[in-house]
């Protein structure tokens, strides 16, 4: 899985690229209009760290234990957007989200492995999709195209700075999967940032604890645990 990682980021930008690439031309004239260009820029830093951060973690860390981390991130989520974005977030959502947490915790039984430095990659990549959210509802006026694509922008760049560092051809398979992954990806670009743009960040990121579910699901299936 290791030797897969650069491709991983690189494939998987390129087919979400393709699918987005009707609609970015149709809006082409949007991306030279942005406002707070440097907030659209920190977007798109975060979520490429935030997608390699997860990457790696999943390489050494079984996916039950990667998704109890990124699962923090409602908590990063709730405090910082009282705070920085000054949404009211009263006691029912803190509690809602504690409960959320609590309950991830005890369904996915985090083994020892949690307490490594993956686990802290896991943590950095969790703080990072949590400011990521922030971000994106500071900028919620910019459109959808211009929010997704440019983060696909990103890891592919990332995925092409890596491959330098050892080349090994994938599979026609692997390929399959990369096209997969894109097009998911794309998908899940969208809804995440079409719900920034309709809801307060404290209000949309809790509904990651139905993570839980496809975690335990994939991880059986795709990595046997």
């Amino acid at each position: 899985r290791s030797t897969l990682f650069p491709y991983t980021t690189l494939f998987r930008s390129c087919a979400a690229l393709i699918l987005l690439a009707p609609l970015i031309w149709r809006a082409r004239g949007e991306f030279m209009r942005l406002e707070r260009p440097g907030l659209h820029l920190l977007r798109v830093v975060l979520s490429t760290l935030e997608v390699a951060a997860f990457f790696v973690a999943v390489i050494y860390l079984p996916l039950a234990d990667v998704i109890t981390y990124y699962l923090a991130c409602p908590i990063f989520v709730t405090a910082l957007s009282a705070i920085v974005l000054r949404e009211d977030v009263g006691w029912r959502r803190w509690t809602a989200v504690a409960v959320g947490f609590c309950g991830v915790l005890i369904a996915m039984r985090p083994s020892t492995q949690s307490i490594s430095w993956p686990a802290l990659v896991a943590l950095g990549g969790s703080t990072s999709f949590a400011i990521l959210m922030l971000v994106t509802r500071q900028v919620r006026g910019a459109p959808d195209i211009v929010l997704a694509s440019s983060q696909s922008v990103g890891t592919l760049v990332f995925g092409a700075l890596l491959l330098p560092f050892g080349w090994q051809t994938p599979t026609l398979p692997d390929f399959g999967l990369f096209a997969l992954a894109g097009a998911i990806s794309v998908g899940a670009l969208l809804c995440v940032n079409r719900s920034l743009k309709l809801a307060p960040a404290s209000v949309v990121v809790p509904f990651q604890y139905s993570m839980i579910v496809w975690a335990v699901l994939l991880g059986y299936f795709a990595f046997g645990g």
